[in-house]
């Protein structure tokens, strides 16, 4: 679907006004809240307005989780940023892939049904909140270990994995699940089974961001993938796996 012009203009409006207080709140630099507003607003004025409010609420959950226990996260030296901002590469390597799929569903020559495309939309997005909380929450428990040999690795390690991280990653996904689905209904979108979209996602979410963690540890920590190429192949593993699940639950694809 596309907007009419006076929503698709409200839509625009708001994602640079988010944008805006992003820099104004130092959650974004500059340069990545151009970014996202550019691809924000291809969104909105595609898809709708729930998708690009689940992907706001993707941006202040990032944000909080960052900030959280911040001054301590400093001392160790596993911030985000200098005042836990996000930049340009964090916020492509979240949003090209979303953005890639709302392009090729509405303007492909292969459409995807609208109900199909919201549970990989929301899947993609799961993956960025399970990844998030996971380092943003799990670095701060202390201890952690390789997701590949199990041996004990400095917590903030690529590929190392706690207990406390896996709980928060599960957490990120479940909510932006069922924020999905609340989203959808609120607005009316056209929406699959609420418990097929937040089963969907949610595993989805959660497999991909152990994906993330054996890529990391295998090609990262090699200088083989940088954190960005890391973040983008663990998203495309989400899309997959709810892909795959979509067509063993019968959706239409």
């Amino acid at each position: 679907m596309v907007l009419p012009l006076l929503e698709a203009a409200v839509g625009i409006a708001l994602t640079a006004g988010l944008a805006i207080a992003a820099v104004a709140a130092r959650a974004l630099t500059p340069a990545a809240a151009t970014a996202a507003a550019v691809f924000g607003s291809v969104i909105v004025v595609l898809a709708g307005f729930p998708y690009l409010l689940l992907l706001v609420l993707f941006v202040v959950a990032s944000v909080l989780a960052t900030r959280y226990a911040f001054e301590e996260k400093q001392r160790r030296n596993v911030q985000e940023g200098v005042h836990g901002e996000r930049g340009i590469s964090n916020v492509l390597a979240h949003v090209l892939l979303p953005t890639a799929l709302v392009l090729i569903a509405t303007v492909g020559p292969h459409a995807l049904p609208d109900v199909s495309l919201y549970v990989l939309f929301a899947a993609a997005l799961a993956f960025g909140t399970a990844d998030t909380f996971a380092s943003e929450f799990g670095v701060l428990a202390g201890r952690a270990r390789s997701i590949l040999t199990m041996r004990p690795v400095p917590a903030g390690t690529n590929g190392g994995v706690s207990g406390i991280g896996q709980l928060w990653a599960l957490a990120g996904a479940l909510a932006t699940g069922v924020a999905a689905a609340a989203l959808a209904l609120a607005f009316a979108a056209p929406l699959p089974r609420p418990g097929l979209l937040v089963f969907g996602a949610t595993a989805a979410g959660f497999l991909a961001c152990q994906v993330d963690s054996i890529l990391g540890e295998a090609l990262e920590n090699r200088g083989l993938l940088t954190k960005g190429t890391t973040n983008l192949a663990g998203m495309l593993s989400a899309i997959l796996i709810a892909l795959a699940f979509l067509a063993v639950a019968g959706s239409p694809l």
